[in-house]
C-alpha cells in the first residue's frame, strides 16, 4: 500500500466526519431547545440518539485505532525479529519482548473504549 493513499484516505474520512457533524449540529441544538413529541421517538430524543451514536463511534475508533497500530507495529517488528533470530538464535528473548510490547496499545485502546462507552 502506498503511504500517500493512506494519508488521503484518512483525510477523506476526516472530512466526511466533520461534514456529518456540521450537518447534524443544527438538529441537535434544535432538539435541545424545543423538545416535543414530534422530535422524540419513544423516550429518546434526536439529540440523545446522536449523542449515543457519537459515543459509540468514539469507542469504536479507540479500539480500532489501537488494533490497527498494534498490527502495523507487530508486522514490522516480527519481520525484523525473524531475520535477527535466523542469524542469532540467542536473541529470542529480546525479540519476544519487542513483539509483545505493542499489545499494550490494543489493550489501552480497549480500556479507553470501555471508559468512553460507560461515560466514566
Amino acid at each position: 500500500m502506498v503511504k500517500g493513499s493512506f494519508v488521503s484516505n484518512v483525510g477523506l474520512l476526516s472530512a466526511v466526519l466533520v461534514a456529518t457533524m456540521l450537518l447534524a449540529a443544527p438538529a441537535v441544538f434544535a432538539a435541545e431547545e424545543a423538545p416535543d413529541a414530534a422530535q422524540a421517538v419513544g423516550n429518546i430524543s434526536v439529540g440523545a440518539g446522536i449523542r449515543a451514536l457519537g459515543i459509540a463511534l468514539a469507542a469504536a475508533l479507540c479500539v480500532a485505532g489501537g488494533a490497527f497500530a498494534t498490527g502495523r507495529a507487530q508486522s514490522a517488528i516480527g519481520a525484523g525479529g525473524t531475520g535477527a533470530m535466523a542469524e542469532k538464535p540467542e536473541l529470542f528473548g529480546r525479540v519476544f519482548i519487542l513483539v509483545a510490547l505493542p499489545e499494550t496499545m490494543v489493550v489501552l485502546g480497549f480500556v479507553l473504549g470501555i471508559v468512553i462507552a460507560l461515560n466514566l
